[in-house]
C-alpha cells in the first residue's frame, strides 16, 4: 500500500509555526522534546492496540481511537522531518508480515537511530517504519490522511484555547 504524506507537510509547517510563535520556541530548541513526544505518542498508540497486554483478554480500542493516536505520531514524525529539511514523504508498505509487537519495537529502534544521527535519510527510514504499522492496524491511506487533518484542526483549536 502506498501512503503519501506530502500533502500534510504544509499543514504541519503551519501548526509548527503557530506553536513556535505562541511559545517562543524553535525546531532547534525543541528537537529532543519532539522526539520524546513521538516516543510517548507511540506508547499511547501501542496502549490503545493492547497488543502487548498478554495478561488481558480485553480487545483493542475502537478504530477511531487508534486512528487518532496514529495521527499524533504522524504529526511528530512530519514535524521532525520538516526540522531536517524534508518537504514531503511517500512510502510503499511491505505488508502484514510482522507481529505488531515487533513492529512497534522496530519503530522505537528507528527513531533511536534518528536520535543518534539526525539525518534526512534516518528520518525517512523512521517514518517508513512507523507507516509499516498501518497495515497491521488495518489503516489505509485515507484513514491516515483524514485522521491527521482532523487532529490538526483540533491541535490548532487547542492552541487558540492556550492548551
Amino acid at each position: 500500500m502506498r501512503i503519501d504524506l506530502t500533502s500534510l507537510f504544509p499543514y504541519q509547517a503551519d501548526l509548527d509555526k503557530e506553536i513556535a510563535t505562541l511559545h517562543s520556541i524553535t525546531y532547534e530548541s525543541t528537537s529532543t522534546r519532539r522526539l520524546l513526544a513521538l516516543f510517548v505518542e507511540l506508547g499511547e498508540l501501542a496502549n490503545e492496540t493492547r497488543c502487548f497486554k498478554f495478561w488481558s483478554l480485553k480487545g483493542p480500542s475502537p478504530k477511531e481511537r487508534i486512528v487518532d493516536e496514529f495521527a499524533d505520531g504522524i504529526h511528530f514524525s512530519i514535524s521532525i522531518g520538516i526540522s531536517l529539511g524534508m518537504k514531503g514523504f511517500s512510502y510503499e508498505t511491505k505488508g502484514k508480515a510482522k507481529d505488531l509487537n515487533e513492529a512497534f519495537l522496530d519503530v522505537y529502534e528507528a527513531y533511536c537511530e534518528l536520535r543518534n544521527s539526525r539525518t534526512v535519510e534516518n528520518a525517512k527510514k523512521a517514518m517508513g517504519t512507523y507507516l509499516e504499522l498501518a497495515p497491521l492496524l488495518n489503516l489505509n491511506e485515507e484513514d491516515i490522511l483524514s485522521g491527521y487533518l482532523t487532529k490538526c484542526q483540533e491541535n490548532h483549536a487547542r492552541q487558540e484555547r492556550k492548551y
